[in-house]
């Protein structure tokens, strides 16, 4: 997505440590304008596809995945990341390295809310290293939910997570995808 790959030059910030940051408009203060933009774009990727739910992890893919979720119709399950006192019943769980916290967190959806009846796109904000994408596939999986693919807002796709997973055979759509980034400026896979 052309615009993204604007936007992300224009607004983003490169910092130590491979952490690109976009929290002018994507994952702290969101451009609503823009985040529809990026759903359509989703929804035109994964169309046809008979999706019923869009899965995610809390908490900076929520805003993408509710506007991607609008676009379809369809309800966004999240897993949540830590236990909470409104959370009962049967879950389906996996433990989620967080690349941006550096700590393992084990994810959980309730098994109401995701069942062998749905075909779900999973979707994030970051794709790095794919581990949040990986436990939220395990947890499609312990559903026995089908799985239409996984699309990312940004990949970093020098981290090589998006690679292995669509080697591994899962469908993996990215609206961008950087292929390398410093203090200097980044670059975008063609």
């Amino acid at each position: 997505m052309k615009a993204l790959e604007e936007k992300i030059s224009q607004e983003g910030q490169v910092l130590p440590g491979n952490v690109l940051k976009v929290g002018s408009f994507l994952n702290q203060q969101v451009d609503s304008v823009f985040l529809k933009e990026m759903a359509k774009e989703t929804r035109r990727l994964f169309s046809g596809e008979g999706i019923t739910k869009i899965l995610t992890v809390e908490a900076s893919g929520i805003a993408f995945a509710t506007a991607v979720a609008m676009e379809f119709s369809v309800p966004m399950v999240f897993a949540k990341k830590h236990p909470s006192a409104n959370v009962s019943g049967e879950q389906y769980s996996a433990s989620v390295f967080s690349y941006t916290h550096k700590k393992t967190y084990n994810v959980a959806v309730t098994k109401e809310y995701l069942t062998s009846k749905d075909t779900v796109l999973i979707t994030d904000d970051f794709l790095a290293g794919g581990n949040a994408l990986k436990g939220l596939i395990d947890i499609a999986n312990q559903a026995g939910a089908k799985i239409a693919g996984c699309c990312a807002e940004i990949e970093k796709g020098f981290q090589g997570g998006g690679d292995e997973l669509r080697a591994r055979g899962y469908r993996v759509e990215s609206l961008a995808i950087i292929e390398s980034m410093n203090e200097k400026g980044i670059t975008f896979r063609k």
